[in-house]
């Protein structure tokens, strides 16, 4: 069934380009939904944690070496990063204004250039997933830990820790009017306004892959428990970039000492998967599609700063730069208005 959006004002990219990629996108089958009940609000007070929760495992770019990430209540609105080997640099506020750089994962820093932390996107995005508005992460290292079970691991910490509301209303944003946001190689993104005052955050994500994965897509409310459902979904690599990781990939610094196995990423090709997939349904794995719509997705929108955004996200064959170059544009060309 053909679900349709509009596409709105074009911010940046080429409008023909993002019409075209829309058709496509339009006549995409949806493989699952996870919607509220009409009327229902995810509606929350602000939310932190009571407590504090520490997780450790191997690093994600030196899985030679043990990394731990430590979770805790944060005295100032948002998300910040303390460096605990670097007592001498600020916090890091979890903020467009704070991404160093998008190309292969999330880095954020401020201050000094080794004050930073690298694939913060699987971290920062539970600040959506969960609607967790104040904490802190303390960590020793640039360098965060990583698990076979994908992010499950970090919710788990989070829920030690306890999950409390305080006594003052959740700020909320929305866009002012329906905007569009276009990339090079056929991908948009679409801002549509909250309707009708409701707080709720919906996602429509598709993919479509030229190996096993094919062609995914999902519609979901942004809830806690659609969150933790997905929270397992691993990001994925291809054979290729896998093997040239592990082999001519040692020369080079970036992926010399690659955290990656076996058990915690997705490995697909051409025509098979080389590890077992998970979020099997109708005869296709979806994994692949809920980690793009949560742990990706969701982290550049944990990036408009100490605010929850409101309102749909369409997102077809994106990826982490044209995310995150979307939100800049967002403060950039003044659409986000504070809802009441």
């Amino acid at each position: 069934m053909r679900k349709d959006y509009t596409i709105g004002k074009t911010v940046f990219g080429s409008e023909a380009s993002i019409r075209a990629s829309y058709e496509q996108f339009a006549v995409q089958g949806i493989d699952e939904e996870r919607l509220l009940p009409e009327g229902e609000s995810t509606v929350f007070k602000r939310r932190t944690i009571k407590g504090e929760s520490t997780v450790a495992g191997i690093g994600t770019f030196k899985g030679s070496e043990r990394q731990s990430i430590t979770f805790a209540a944060s005295d100032k609105p948002g998300w910040w990063i303390r460096r605990m080997d670097q007592p001498e640099q600020l916090d890091t506020f979890v903020d467009i204004s704070n991404l160093w750089t998008s190309a292969q994962n999330l880095v954020l820093r401020s201050g000094s250039q080794h004050n930073y932390l690298r694939m913060v996107e699987h971290i920062v995005a539970l600040k959506v997933g969960l609607q967790l508005d104040d904490v802190l992460i303390k960590v020793r290292s640039g360098d965060p830990p990583l698990f076979d079970q994908s992010s499950v691991p970090l919710v788990e910490a989070m829920d030690e820790a306890k999950i409390i509301e305080k006594d003052e209303d959740a700020k909320y944003v929305t866009v002012k009017e329906p905007v569009a946001f276009g990339g090079k190689r056929g991908d948009f993104l679409l801002f549509l306004p909250a309707e009708n005052g409701s707080k709720n955050l919906r996602v429509d994500c598709a993919i479509s892959w030229n190996t096993v994965i094919g062609k995914q897509r999902v519609l979901f409310d942004v809830t806690e428990e659609t969150f933790r459902y997905a929270s397992l979904a691993r990001t994925n690599a291809t054979h290729r970039q896998y093997v040239l990781a592990k082999t001519v990939g040692k020369l080079f610094a970036a992926t010399r000492n690659w955290g990656y196995n076996d058990r915690n990423i997705l490995i697909h090709g051409p025509k098979k998967f080389y590890t077992e997939p998970r979020f099997p349904l109708n005869g296709k794995y979806l994994e692949p599609v809920w980690h793009r719509a949560t742990l990706d997705l969701l982290a550049a929108v944990a990036l408009i700063g100490s605010y929850r955004f409101a309102g749909t996200i369409v997102s077809y064959r994106a990826g982490h730069t044209l995310d995150c170059d979307a939100v800049r544009a967002l403060y950039r060309n003044n659409l986000l208005v504070e809802m009441n």
